[in-house]
């Protein structure tokens, strides 16, 4: 995919809008605490959308997960590994899939996500123009960011014709005011340019960066959990995020950070084993509801630096159940008070969406659904063609939002990046351009 000319109009997307006609190849890159993920597919178009806004198809061509190096909870901690770790995904999605890539789509979970609505209208004494719509896109544009901030997205979430609401296309309609509500999702700078920075280390290019919630919504909510609102949690590695949306559209989100590995980190201190002993007892044995076998289930754990010689220790799964419980009530708790702090509890209803690779540990809903207090189920990537057995958990729902992304990117409203290599030093790269088109004009 091809980035626009900086001639692009404010109202424009970062990336070209896919041809109604044509296929298209595009790569992303899921980057998490825990895991490296690159897809590569190809979008062809398609007359029938078994789901809202998806117009095209998406077949796999590639794909390849590594583990994640010099990262924690989303954030490059150690550039060296960081980088190396990239190369060894995007190289064997590469060698699958048979293409070189030079730019792809990524993922952001880090840098303190902020949601903020803004309003905004204009005179038009007439029918509504597309010159009319991008002119109050504009205008709703035109805030200030606070120093050290950077737009990630700028959403379009409803229209107005003299104050009424509801109208979702008003080009064509008659009228004396148009009005815009627009979310606009923000993050810390620095995380972001230190991400580009490990990407450009390795030849590449970053195309546009998308919120983790965002992309993990677009991957598993049906169209009625969207239309008639609902919240997506992903809980990765080292984050949790929250999206919430409301009439189709995606209207809110926030993240703490705490996730699975925190859990992994209790195990380890609290049995006095290794990473990944306790990543394995996790997986096969943890649980965030207790059972009554609980007690007579024995497991083996192996103690930290010991070797073969060594008697290894024995617990009951009850104690596994008793580290585990705490932190994902914990993390469950914040979930809440995000969502009490968003003004969106009601207008999600009773529906929540668990995905994200934490989301897979045993009695997780069951715990989700008494704390949240509304109907929880697990959600799965969908609509996507060619994914490997692997890829189609809970875990790859980022990842394959990433994917369905450039189906929906025209609705982005700022300006387009630059063409061309970013600076390998980092300090003329995506971000650094878009954070100086947001100062020139406004």
């Amino acid at each position: 995919m091809r980035v626009r000319t900086p001639n692009t109009p404010a109202g424009g997307s970062r990336v070209k809008p896919l041809g109604a006609r044509r296929a298209t190849t595009v790569t992303v890159l899921d980057i998490g605490s825990t895991k490296i993920c690159c897809l590569i597919a190809k979008l062809k178009p398609r007359d029938t959308h078994s789901l809202r806004r998806r117009t095209h198809s998406a077949e796999v061509l590639g794909f390849a997960s590594t583990r994640s190096r010099g990262m924690k909870s989303g954030v490059v901690v150690e550039l060296e590994e960081a980088e190396r770790a990239i190369r060894l995904a995007v190289d064997a999605a590469e060698r699958m899939a048979e293409v070189t890539v030079g730019s792809l789509i990524v993922n952001l979970s880090c840098g303190r996500l902020k949601s903020e609505t803004f309003s905004a209208s204009v005179a038009i004494g007439g029918a509504v123009s597309e010159a009319d719509i991008q002119r109050v896109l504009s205008a709703g544009g035109a805030h200030s960011l606070s120093e050290g901030r950077m737009v990630l997205h700028s959403l379009p979430i409803g229209y107005s014709l003299d104050a009424n609401h509801g109208v979702h296309d008003p080009v064509g309609m008659l009228g004396e005011t148009l009005g815009v509500d627009i979310h606009v999702v923000t993050a810390d700078e620095a995380p972001l340019s230190n991400l580009e920075l490990a990407i450009n280390r390795c030849h590449l290019e970053v195309e546009t960066v998308v919120a983790t919630p965002y992309a993990s919504g677009l991957a598993v909510l049906v169209d009625d959990e969207a239309e008639l609102g609902a919240a997506c949690v992903d809980m990765g590695g080292g984050t949790t995020t929250l999206s919430v949306f409301h009439q189709g559209e995606f209207a809110h989100t926030d993240a703490v950070a705490i996730g699975g590995h925190h859990i992994t980190l209790d195990i380890a201190r609290g049995l006095s084993t290794n990473l990944a002993d306790a990543e394995r007892l996790k997986a096969r044995h943890g649980s965030a509801l207790q059972s009554p076998s609980d007690d007579r289930d024995i497991l083996t754990i192996p103690p930290v630096g010991a070797d073969e010689r060594e008697q290894p220790n024995t617990v009951a799964r009850s104690a596994l159940t008793r580290i585990v419980r705490p932190r994902v009530e914990e993390t469950l708790e914040m979930t809440r008070d995000m969502l009490a702090r968003s003004g969106f509890a009601g207008a999600v209803g009773e529906r929540i969406v668990l995905t994200g690779g934490a989301s897979q540990l045993t009695g997780l809903a069951e715990t989700a659904r008494r704390i949240l207090g509304k109907n929880v189920r697990v959600g799965r990537p969908l609509g996507i063609q060619g994914l490997p057995e692997a890829a189609k958990g809970p875990a790859f729902a980022a990842a394959a939002g990433l994917i369905v992304y450039p189906q929906v990117a025209q609705i982005e409203q700022f300006r387009a990046r630059q063409p061309g290599r970013a600076a390998m030093t980092g300090t003329d790269g995506y971000f650094s351009r878009v954070g100086r088109w947001f100062k020139d004009s406004f």
